[in-house]
């Protein structure tokens, strides 16, 4: 039984051989739009739509209820993150607190969220680029802009973006993420302006009736579940950003001042500005009107008669949504690269480039996989999917918290998060129940997915670890 708990030490997690070390190039500033970029995208620029389908003006209290878990999260994140300043996350953490089995199926999740959120995130600016265009006179085919089940043969715009931001990530860390930054003004700008245009145009008649679908995720007469609770556990994929900074802890110069800054920073922001936008959506206009769109921000302004406003919306989503893919992919390629590294996925993928100092296997592997993903998937299917993975490995986080709060007293913990046995089990009661919350066939989904890494885990990773091999 010990042996399917064996843990990585904590004084060890930082210790790599050479030729499969990561570059420190990054400080507070990248973190936290790195952050930013990484929440402030899909979720309000496009699920903001789904969110409303669900729970009607009572979306705001979705993105209160996933805000308030998240923010728990964070904190745990923020803590662990500077006890253990190596890339891998969530995974990392797990392996050197719950130990290794635990740690696998944690990275399995971690690998589930990352792939399908850039995914998402694709079809997302795929959406927005193909309006873009429309607006601009350019009209995109059907068969080339949209996945089998919109009628169409492949997402090539969704397709190209991922191959594009690969090819940033590939040329550099730090060039990456100061791009990232320059872009991360631009949507904050393009918000900005969102808000001041929508907001004189609230209506309390629009907020009314406030709460149609109820608070508890229930089934309606079409087959979908709805509900604040519903709509939260879809939305949450709006806020969990801040994981992908903890992914650059290995990369960061001072990661025990900056992690938590970056990770804590990021958040605050973010919710203040998913605050504001989702008020001035929902008292603009019913949620009837924008709530199927891919494109809610920019059809929200047209419907408005801001057609000019909306072409200055859409194209900061076309240029900025990046940003997104960009963290997101960043910290893909990380998970695979650390399990790599620990020899539980093959190691040929943990490889850095001497010149640019990252792994373009593993960028380029991540690539692929998500590329063919994005081609044809669905944006509401893949985003609740890709939520389940994230809120188990943020359980996972909550608990190493607890554990290591227990297990290691006195361990110097340069962040502490605060009243950490009440943040922890509210982080991990809440992930708990917005996974319940998710739609059933998203469960049965993760699962599924879950019972093929145990065999994967089982074929190679367990008989693979160097950890294994050194006991």
């Amino acid at each position: 039984m010990q042996s399917w708990l064996r843990r990585k030490s904590i004084d060890q997690v930082t210790v790599h051989e050479a030729g499969r070390r990561l570059v420190p190039t990054l400080s507070w500033p990248h973190l936290i739009a790195l952050g930013i970029g990484a929440i402030v995208g899909t979720g309000i620029y496009t699920l903001i739509g789904v969110g409303a389908n669900l729970a009607g003006p009572a979306v705001l209290l979705s993105f209160a209820a996933a805000g308030i878990v998240c923010a728990c999260a964070a904190l745990a994140y923020a803590e662990m993150a500077t006890m253990m300043p190596a890339a891998g996350s969530a995974y990392t953490y797990s392996y050197a607190a719950l130990g290794e089995t635990i740690a696998w199926i944690v990275g399995w999740s971690l690998i589930l969220e990352y792939s399908l959120v850039v995914s998402t995130v694709a079809v997302g600016w795929s959406g927005y680029a193909v309006g873009f265009l429309h607006g601009l006179g350019v009209d995109v085919p059907t068969a080339l802009a949209a996945g089998p089940h919109a009628g169409g043969i492949v997402n090539l715009p969704a397709v190209l973006i991922t191959f594009v931001v690969a090819g940033l990530l590939m040329a550099g860390t730090k060039e990456s993420a100061t791009l990232n930054a320059f872009l991360v003004v631009i949507k904050i700008i393009a918000l900005t302006v969102f808000v001041v245009i929508a907001l004189p145009h609230f209506e309390t008649s629009h907020m009314q009736p406030f709460m149609p679908y109820g608070l508890a995720k229930s089934m309606g007469a079409d087959g979908v579940e709805r509900g604040v609770m519903a709509a939260a556990a879809i939305i949450f994929f709006a806020f969990y950003g801040f994981d992908a900074i903890s992914t650059a802890a290995e990369e960061t110069k001072k990661p025990e001042r900056d992690l938590a800054i970056g990770i804590v920073g990021s958040m605050v922001g973010c919710t203040l500005i998913y605050v504001l936008v989702a008020l001035a959506a929902v008292g603009a206009m019913s949620y009837t009107v924008f709530g199927q769109s891919a494109e809610p921000l920019a059809l929200i302004l047209r419907e408005l008669g801001q057609g000019g406003a909306a072409k200055v919306i859409g194209a900061a989503a076309v240029i900025a949504l990046p940003t997104v893919l960009l963290a997101f992919l960043y910290g893909q390629s990380r998970i695979f690269f650390v399990m790599s590294r620990d020899g539980l996925l093959p190691r040929g993928l943990s490889t850095v480039n001497k010149r640019t100092g990252t792994p373009i296997a593993t960028t380029a592997f991540t690539a692929i996989l998500v590329a063919a993903l994005a081609g044809v998937a669905r944006l509401d299917e893949i985003a609740a999917l890709a939520n389940a993975g994230t809120l188990a490995a943020f359980t996972a986080v909550a608990a190493c918290l607890l554990v290591l709060r227990r297990r290691e007293p006195n361990r110097v913990r340069t962040f502490r998060t605060p009243l950490a046995w009440i943040v922890g089990p509210v982080a991990i009661l809440g992930c708990l129940y917005l996974f319940w919350s998710l739609p059933t066939r998203t469960q049965l989904w993760f699962c599924a997915w879950n019972v093929l890494g145990v065999i994967a885990y089982l074929a190679y990773g367990r008989r693979n670890s160097l950890l294994g091999r050194r006991g």
